[in-house]
């Protein structure tokens, strides 16, 4: 028989070979859940694994989902990393997508290319702000981050609709609740001829670097994952709570504001109702798979727009739900979580069933 045994300290191979056991588990999974839907599961892993690699074209869409949720993994890491627990990085996205698209609006014919500036940092100012009112009342009240960051995230949804449904919305947009295109000057560049991928790629990499730096070469990351890792010897050195607590949820909430600035300004070009992608969710999932550390998400970012871009021609080509992409992240996360046992336990095969 076979038996889970403790290891005397985590195992460093496994800690890297769970995740790419976790999407093996995971497309076996779906090789299954393809048979019995009735659906041929070689062309259900093509769509998913291949059909957004298989061009130029498709390899840029696929960047154009990653980027996002590269940003927003970022940020998240941050927080986790220091065990601060944001679950409301959706929330903060939309609140970057709509301060964004406030100074958006503003542009006419006669502005300059200038525009662009302002509207990245109110992307990020605003995603700051939304994560600040969470960071403010676990500081000043001792609210529980998580349900806090959560519920934002449905305030943040109403306070969208109300803009798009309401002053916002365009007057010669047929009564379709979006606000009018952003003018060409406020749309963020795009890096190649044919391609919607765009300068959001260089901000996603730079952040990658950004935040590698800050986790591992920088005092203030240190204290922060001494923070999370053992919070009475962090307060032994002197390390403050309190500010690793702001540090840690400004940073998230900046990244998940920046990625939805660069979205509004980027492929969507208007404020709309279906900004809310789930981008904020899903990073969560990216930051686990990619393991807290910026290099990695990058891997697992790409794996989670593979998810997307084939759920959406799952849809188109085989008739599936598009409800498929969100089956494909859950999968992908409980199999890690399954697969994590084997990080701190090794399987023992007993010869002799156990007895003795």
């Amino acid at each position: 028989m076979l038996k889970l045994e403790s290891r005397p300290q985590p195992s460093r191979l496994w800690s890297y070979a769970s995740p790419v056991l976790a999407l093996a588990c995971t497309v076996v999974i779906g090789v299954v859940l393809f048979a019995l839907l009735g659906k041929d599961p070689v062309r259900g892993l093509q769509i998913f694994f291949w059909e957004p690699i298989r061009s130029g074209y498709a390899l840029g869409e696929l960047v154009v989902k990653a980027t996002p949720l590269l940003l927003i993994a970022l940020g998240l890491a941050v927080c986790f990393r220091s065990n601060v627990w944001n679950i409301g990085a959706e929330g903060q996205y939309i609140l970057g997508a709509i301060a964004a698209s406030g100074i958006a609006l503003q542009a006419d014919s006669s502005t300059g290319g200038w525009i662009v500036v302002p509207v990245l940092l109110a992307g990020v100012l605003g995603g700051m702000v939304w994560a600040g009112i969470t960071a403010l009342l676990r500081d000043r009240f001792n609210a529980n981050e998580i349900l806090v960051s959560l519920m934002l995230v449905y305030v943040a949804v109403q306070v969208l609709g109300y803009l798009v449904f309401g002053p916002w919305k365009d007057p010669m947009g047929y009564n379709f609740p979006q606000t009018k295109s952003f003018e060409a000057v406020t749309r963020i560049p795009r890096l190649f001829a044919g391609s919607r991928m765009n300068i959001g790629l260089l901000f996603a990499l730079l952040g990658v670097a950004g935040i590698w730096v800050f986790l591992f070469r920088t005092r203030a990351g240190f204290a922060l994952q001494v923070g999370g890792l053992a919070p009475a010897a962090a307060r032994y050195a002197g390390f403050s709570s309190r500010r690793a607590l702001w540090t840690a949820l400004l940073i998230s909430g900046g990244m998940a504001g920046l990625a939805g600035a660069l979205e509004v300004a980027g492929p969507i070009g208007q404020l709309t109702p279906y900004v809310p992608a789930g981008y904020g969710f899903a990073a969560i999932i990216v930051a686990y798979v990619g393991r807290l550390h910026p290099v990695g998400m990058v891997f697992s970012a790409i794996l989670m727009s593979m998810f997307y871009i084939g759920g959406e021609l799952a849809q188109s080509r085989l008739g599936l739900p598009k409800s498929l992409t969100g089956v494909f992240q859950g999968l992908l996360l409980f199999t890690l979580l399954a697969c994590d046992t084997l990080v701190n336990y090794r399987l023992r095969w007993l010869a002799d069933g156990g007895k003795k």
